[in-house]
C-alpha cells in the first residue's frame, strides 16, 4: 500500500510540473504575439520604432501581474485592486489587437474575423497567466498542508492533548501567517483543508495554551 501511495503521489507531481511547463510555453507565445501585434499599432500610431516596444510590455505586462496577484490576494479585502486592472489591462490589450488587424490591412479574410483572431492571444494570455497562477499556488498548499495527520485528538486519550498540539503546530503556523496576510477563518480552512470551526479554534487556543500548559505542568509535579 505505501508503494502505491508513493507512485501516486509521484504521478500527480509529475503531470503538475508539466501542465506548469505546457501552460508557461503557452503563455510565452500568446505574448509573442500579441507583442508583434501592439508593437506594431504603436509605430503606426507615431511611437518611434525605438520606444514602440514598451507599449506591449506595459499592456500585456498588467495582465501578467495583476492576474497572479489576483490569484495571491484570493479572498481578501483588496482583492477588487488586481482584478479592475487585470479587466482593464485585457480590454485594453484586446481592443488593440483587433485594431491592429483592421488597420494592418494585410488580410485576405474579412475585417471582423481578422480582428476576431488577432484578439486571440490577449485573452489566451489572460487565461493561461491564471491557470498557471492556480497551479503554482496548488503545488505550493500541496507541500504546506499534511495529508496523513489526524486534526482532532479526543481529550479523554491519555497524553491526546501533547499529541494534538504537534500534529497540529505546522497547520496552526501556517494558519497564523495566513491570517497576517489578511485571510479569512473560511479561506485558511479551505488552503489547509480542516473545518472553519477548527481555524477559528486554533486562535482562540492560542491565547489560552501557555497558560492551559503551565497548569498541567504544576499538576504534572504535583502528582509525582
Amino acid at each position: 500500500m505505501p508503494a502505491v501511495t508513493r507512485s501516486h503521489v509521484d504521478g500527480v507531481r509529475i503531470a503538475m510540473v508539466t501542465a506548469i511547463i505546457g501552460t508557461v510555453f503557452i503563455a510565452a507565445g500568446a505574448f509573442w504575439l500579441s507583442f508583434t501585434s501592439l508593437s506594431d499599432l504603436a509605430r503606426r500610431s507615431g511611437l518611434d520604432p525605438a520606444q514602440a516596444w514598451v507599449w506591449p510590455l506595459i499592456v500585456d505586462g498588467i495582465i501578467v501581474v495583476a492576474t497572479v496577484a489576483a490569484v495571491a490576494l484570493a479572498r481578501t479585502r483588496v482583492a477588487w485592486y488586481p482584478w479592475a486592472l487585470l479587466i482593464a489591462g485585457a480590454a485594453i490589450s484586446v481592443t488593440a489587437n483587433a485594431i491592429h488587424a483592421i488597420v494592418a490591412e494585410a488580410t485576405d479574410v474579412p475585417l471582423v474575423l481578422a480582428a476576431s483572431v488577432s484578439a486571440v492571444p490577449p485573452l489566451v494570455l489572460l487565461s493561461i497567466t491564471h491557470l498557471t497562477s492556480v497551479l503554482m499556488r496548488h503545488q505550493v498548499a500541496r507541500s504546506v498542508a499534511p495529508s496523513t495527520e489526524t486534526d482532532v485528538v479526543e481529550a479523554t486519550i491519555p497524553g491526546a492533548a501533547s499529541t494534538e498540539l504537534e500534529t497540529t503546530a505546522p497547520r496552526r503556523s501556517d494558519a497564523s501567517s495566513l491570517r497576517a496576510l489578511g485571510w479569512s477563518n473560511s479561506a485558511i480552512a479551505k488552503h489547509l483543508g480542516v473545518h472553519p470551526s477548527t481555524v477559528g479554534r486554533w486562535f482562540r487556543e492560542h491565547v489560552v495554551t501557555p497558560a492551559v500548559q503551565a497548569n498541567t505542568a504544576r499538576e504534572g509535579t504535583s502528582d509525582g
